[in-house]
């Protein structure tokens, strides 16, 4: 005799795991190189009808655009431009009719490591420049567009170091936590209007935008490896463009206002005393 199925599976939309994004139009700031690119090809994978990647790095973007095909495009912007923001939107509406996701996801680091005494101003003001003020501008218009729709999924780019102290410089730090209080207050505005406002926020991630200077990947590699908490793993830029292919995904359609740490518990565990007591190597 033939054993029914425990769960019903079109109840649970199970094919919804291999074509999450069907027929969503997304932007990808920053989604050129690293992290950014990851999404873009993974949003591509899972059926979005059209992805446009928003950067200044216009040949590795066209290059991602050649590749993927008609599908992806590539539109240069200056994220920090409100004038370019505003014209990557008003462009992605005119040729593809709507916006379903927008995911602000550029941004930069200042340095490795360094003291609030050996940090100048012109620090502060790039890094929240860029990593904040253009996610901003971000969500401003694509909220534009959205709200008449009342529906839509904004997300941004934030940083496990807004969950635990001491992963990232004070400037760094100070940028990343603005994205997640905006993350905050857009869900709490924008709900209204059935737009879903979510943050990824992962551990260190070797990406492109990581200065260079005085390390080699390799040893940068292997400082992520010693430090992490989960033995074998090491964040990759894939890893957190399946967080984002998550909380894009109809999948997470009651979702609005998390801040989706991935590090792996990093943030929630403190090994110290099981180590003094000889419990953990």
């Amino acid at each position: 005799m033939a054993i029914p199925p425990l769960v019903d599976a079109k109840s649970c939309n199970i094919a919804s795991q291999y074509r999450w994004l069907e027929g969503k139009v997304a932007i990808i700031t920053g989604g050129a190189n690293g992290i950014g690119a990851s999404i873009v090809h993974l949003f591509w994978e899972n059926g979005s009808n059209k992805v446009v990647i928003a950067d200044v790095q216009d040949e590795l973007g066209q290059a991602i655009s050649d590749k993927l095909g008609e599908n992806v495009c590539f539109i240069h912007c200056e994220v920090s431009k409100e004038e370019d923001i505003s014209n990557l939107v008003d462009t992605t509406i005119a040729k593809y009719g709507q916006l379903d996701i927008m995911h602000n996801n550029a941004g930069i680091v200042d340095r490795h490591f360094g003291n609030i005494l050996d940090t100048p101003k012109s620090d502060l003001d790039q890094v929240l420049w860029v990593n904040l003020v253009r996610s901003f501008l971000g969500a401003k218009h694509a909220a534009r567009v959205m709200v008449p729709r009342d529906k839509g999924c904004i997300l941004f780019t934030g940083s496990a170091c807004s969950s635990i102290a001491g992963l990232s410089t004070h400037a760094y730090a100070v940028s990343k936590y603005g994205v997640l209080g905006l993350t905050k207050n857009l869900a709490g505005e924008l709900g209204q209007y059935g737009i879903r406002v979510n943050c990824v926020s992962p551990y260190a991630v070797i990406t492109g935008i990581c200065d260079p200077s005085g390390y080699d990947a390799a040893e940068r590699v292997a400082a992520v490896y010693e430090m992490g908490n989960l033995n074998g793993e090491i964040l990759k830029c894939e890893d957190v463009a399946k967080a984002a292919l998550y909380l894009a995904s109809e999948d997470a359609n009651y979702i609005s206002g998390l801040n989706l740490v991935i590090d792996g518990g990093f943030s929630v565990v403190n090994p110290t005393m099981m180590r003094a007591f000889g419990l953990l190597q």
